[in-house]
């Protein structure tokens, strides 16, 4: 692995995060406008993204190959979900404060940070495998991600019954969209096309100036104090993808495949939630400093995971 690629797409994440920190200080952005931008990307942008895989992917697999990673992809989630469960239990985080954990283990940046990585490390051929994570990805966290978001705001601010998943929205209908796209290889008219891809362009800028806003509320000490986080981090970015790469290699042969499935099961914490938690309102400091400082220390720990494909 190129570690040059790690740190170029880590100076460019601060960069931006450090652009929507100055505009919050420097009153140009409010909390209020930031949770408008976090809905914009949650509904719009980030589904746009994960259309524009399909649209730009570079090379073609059978529907069997299709058919295996998406299972290999489903089984890893699988584990992730009861990760997710289980780490916040082992760590006794209150239970008030469980759901943010099961977010930053469950859902990591396999987008913005994901697809760089795995092009620059295995080359675009490797793409088509991040895009396939990419649609399991938007699918759980439409449905199961936005469902537990939902639970909690709805406990949280009116003390209603819970809400019954959505399953039919923005999120899922983009990620059914792009496997139809890959399967029968249709091509749309290049307004539509061109709209989507400038649409997706704009989640990484808008998802950083929204976690700048959210950093710039919260004394920045807050964010290297807690000595939680780094056990959280050892747990989830080292000992998690070492364990999942070493049983991956028990079952999967091909190695594009193995070593896009390991590069992304260390990527950190992933923006999404935070978006949708900032959406409805809900205390994210905690997700806001875990995905900033899981991003910094990621530089250290990628490496080191898939060290021992």
């Amino acid at each position: 692995m190129d570690i040059r690629i790690v740190i170029s797409q880590m100076c460019v994440m601060l960069i931006i995060i450090l652009i929507g920190y100055m505009l919050f200080h420097k009153n140009k952005l409010s909390d209020s406008s930031s949770g408008h931008i976090s809905g914009l990307v949650v509904n719009i942008c980030n589904p746009a993204t994960i259309i524009c895989s399909a649209l730009d992917k570079e090379a073609a697999i059978s529907v069997k190959e299709m058919l295996s990673a998406a299972f290999v992809m489903l089984c890893i989630y699988a584990l992730l979900l009861l990760a997710g469960w289980l780490l916040p239990l082992i760590m006794r985080i209150p239970k008030e404060d469980r759901y943010m954990y099961h977010f930053m283990t469950v859902y990591g940046n396999v987008g913005f940070l994901g697809i760089p990585l795995v092009s620059a490390v295995l080359g675009t051929s490797a793409l088509v495998y991040v895009s396939i994570n990419c649609v399991i990805f938007n699918l759980l966290f439409y449905t199961v991600g936005t469902s537990i978001i939902e639970k909690k705001a709805a406990a949280k601010q009116s003390g209603t019954k819970v809400l019954l998943f959505r399953i039919v929205n923005v999120g899922t209908v983009s990620s059914v969209l792009t496997i139809i796209l890959y399967l029968v290889d249709f091509k749309l008219p290049a307004v539509i096309s061109d709209t989507i891809t400038y649409a997706g362009r704009a989640t990484t800028f808008l998802s950083m100036i929204v976690l700048g806003v959210s950093v710039a509320q919260m004394p920045l000490k807050e964010i290297f104090c807690h000595k939680k986080d780094y056990l959280f981090i050892v747990l989830r970015m080292l000992l998690l993808p070492i364990c999942f790469s070493l049983l991956l290699k028990q079952f999967v042969t091909d190695p594009l495949l193995l070593g896009t499935s390991a590069l992304l099961l260390a990527v950190p914490c992933g923006n999404l939630p935070l978006m949708c938690a900032r959406e409805h309102k809900l205390a994210a400091d905690d997700l806001a400093r875990m995905i900033i400082l899981s991003t910094l220390l990621s530089v250290v720990t990628i490496p080191l995971a898939v060290m021992f494909l």
